[in-house]
């Protein structure tokens, strides 16, 4: 295995090789190495520093501390914020820079939590706090680079806070979720082959069901990146590929919003085959591989079905044909293949979905109808991965996610982030993310090249494709996988929680010894809970506090009122708007109704553009890392993070 300093070389190295690639010189391409280079470093060093602070998360100065010492995204006013100046970032929300912007506040981290997770202001959940005290701790390094580098900083934790360096409030409150973005899974998981296989049968259409299994399937996509092979197979009596493919695609941004429209447009009927269902995935999967069109890594069949087996072969034949084929592909391609099955709703049927599972060392997962958490419901999927990179050969894995427009910015940037763990047990315990923003515009200069041109994202696929995870676990940790997952009905051997939490350290949190020490207030204050987002977050420029004027001028200005319009204009202008918020509110609850997910590439969980901050960022050596700042309290602000801007691209499924 090639070492971890030699990746990038070799990346760009085969990049230069490329027909689209050719232009730049082999010393543009060195120019370009280097920043790669000094982006994993920092990225790694960050890695470092929250494993290091992760070994103080039980100390009674740390919950101490931490209590009353956090700021909220949505509830907080941060202690040093200031109106961003235009050149660092605009938002339109608020203004266009000149005369109004947002507020941030660049001498704090900021603390975002699912509203699931919160749903009182504060998390109950013992390891939801403890992950946001211990993340606390390295504040004051976050900042500093901050300071120094002008690179926004994010920590990703496993169990869904949030913390990010500059503080900024969020649009919306208590949706964003950290485990669901690109960036987090592609350093959580590392380069694979995903199926997703859809049961459509006419059964799927009680207590709407199918709803949940496209909710499950449209997470799953929309959190795949460049690294990332794809293909969704559905069933009732036959079983057949959405988008005509016979084989997986790569899950770019314009691939995946594909997928996810046709997720959408499921509709439910017929028996339920599950064996041409595993079949066909199968035969996708050998396909791919043949073509030599696979990342040649993991393989992951991802099974979601609510009911029996009302046509086809029986359960024992289902069994034998994943067990042949999966051994087929490790014999024949030396690949691994696990595959989880999912018992969808209320009144599902377990039993052959679960023995399925059991009988392939596969896990099973009952996910309750209408789930709010289904990051935590399929926490198997995710954390599996993650256990593998874990291991000793997987040592400074770096991902890279596809380039991205920063929407605040509107600049073209990446993420490169990696995965943090615990290795005081053994296997290590995954913690969470590291990730640090970078703009694209010295790479665009040094290179001639458009950051969203194919030539750009080679570059980006051959980084993230760089190593294979190597995923070995026993049975015993297998097994505690399942119990993670869905307690001890999931498991395949008969266990107990008090020997679990015993026996599975590395896959099942130690929790601090003293529950009672744990904070139950985070915050630093709520001054701004239940406020709108403009009353929060919109301020005159050179301000330091909201400003009421700067919302009601932008309205203004959109509604085209200048001084002396005629109330024939106004007139005008009010039917308008009242016919345009009809629509809307129709629209909004239309799709309340469809309970459609958001598409992948064009933004969060809301729909809204989803990105990291969108600062000017440069790789300058002669910068000396700043100080902290004497008080450095965690704040919180979970504001939009990586995602994938739409394109332009023509509606088919580019397979590159």
């Amino acid at each position: 295995m090639l070492p971890r300093n030699l990746l990038p070389a070799v990346a760009l190295a085969a990049a230069a090789s490329l027909p689209a690639a050719g232009a730049a010189s082999p010393e543009k391409e060195y120019q370009v190495q280097a920043i790669f280079e000094q982006m994993e470093a920092d990225v790694l060093a960050f890695r470092d520093e929250m494993e290091r602070v992760y070994a103080a998360r039980c100390d009674t100065a740390t919950l101490t501390e931490c209590a009353r010492g956090n700021y909220n995204d949505c509830s907080s006013t941060y202690p040093n914020q200031m109106c961003m100046e235009a050149d660092e970032m605009v938002l339109s929300t608020c203004g266009d820079g000149v005369d109004c912007n947002g507020l941030w506040d660049k001498t704090q981290t900021a603390v975002s939590i699912p509203e699931t997770l919160a749903q009182s202001g504060n998390p109950s959940d013992p390891d939801v706090i403890e992950s946001v005290c211990f993340g606390r701790l390295a504040e004051p390094y976050m900042i500093s680079n901050y300071q120094a580098k002008s690179n926004p900083s994010y920590f990703g934790s496993a169990t869904g806070a949030f913390r990010i360096v500059p503080a900024r409030h969020s649009q919306v409150c208590g949706t964003y979720d950290p485990r669901r973005r690109p960036w987090y899974v592609a350093a959580s998981s590392g380069p694979k082959d995903v199926v997703l296989v859809i049961d459509v049968s006419g059964s799927m259409d009680e207590y709407r069901r199918i709803d949940l299994a496209k909710e499950a399937a449209s997470t799953i996509v929309s959190t795949l990146t460049v690294a990332d092979r794809v293909a969704i197979v559905t069933f009732s009596d036959k079983a057949s590929l959405i988008g005509g493919q016979t084989s997986l695609i790569r899950a770019t941004s314009d691939n995946k919003e594909l997928l996810i429209d046709a997720i959408n447009g499921i509709e439910p009927g017929g028996p339920t085959n599950f064996y041409d269902a595993f079949d066909k995935t199968f035969n996708a999967l050998d396909a791919t591989i043949r073509n030599e069109a696979t990342t040649g890594c993991n393989i992951a069949v991802l099974f979601l079905t609510d009911g029996q087996i009302t046509a086809g072969p029986n359960e024992e034949d289902v069994i034998n044909l994943v067990n042949d084929r999966t051994t087929q592909l490790a014999t024949d391609f030396g690949r691994d293949t696990t595959v989880f099955t999912f018992s969808l709703g209320f009144q599902a049927d377990h039993e052959v979905t679960k023995r399925i599972a059991c009988d392939t060392r596969g896990i099973w997962t009952k996910v309750e109808d209408y789930s709010g958490d289904l990051v935590s419901a399929m926490a198997s999927y995710y954390v599996l991965y993650a256990l593998g990179l874990g291991e000793g050969g997987n040592d400074d894995f770096v991902s890279w996610v596809e380039p991205y427009e920063f929407f605040f910015a509107q600049k073209m940037g990446t993420t490169v982030s990696v995965p943090v763990y615990d290795k005081s047990v053994d296997p290590p315990l995954f913690l969470g993310v590291a990730g640090v923003d970078v703009h694209l515009d010295e790479i665009e200069e040094i290179l001639g090249e458009d950051a969203s041109s194919s030539s750009m994202l080679n570059r980006f696929v051959l980084l993230s494709t760089a190593r294979c995870p190597k995923i070995e676990l026993s049975d015993l940790e297998l097994n505690a996988l399942r119990f993670l997952g869905g307690g001890d009905e999931a498991t395949c051997e008969a266990t107990n929680a008090t020997d679990a939490t015993a026996g599975f350290a590395g896959i099942v949190p130690e929790q601090c010894p003293f529950q009672s020490d744990l904070p139950r207030n985070l915050w630093a204050n709520t001054e701004m809970e239940g406020k709108a987002y403009v009353d929060r977050a919109c301020c005159e420029t050179g301000g330091a506090v909201p400003s009421d004027s700067c919302p009601a001028h932008v309205e203004a200005e959109s509604r085209g009122e200048e001084g002396g319009s005629d109330s024939s204009t106004g007139v005008i202008i009010g039917v308008v708007v009242g016919v345009v918020a009809v629509v809307a509110i129709l629209a909004l609850v239309f799709v309340m109704k469809k309970r459609q997910s958001s598409k992948s590439g064009t933004g969060d969980e809301e729909g809204r553009p989803s990105n990291a901050f969108g600062q000017q960022t440069s790789i300058d050596h002669s910068v000396t890392i700043a100080p902290p700042p004497p008080v450095a309290v965690a704040t919180a602000v979970p504001p939009n993070n990586p995602a994938f801007s739409g394109s332009s691209a023509p509606p088919s499924f580019a397979n590159l």
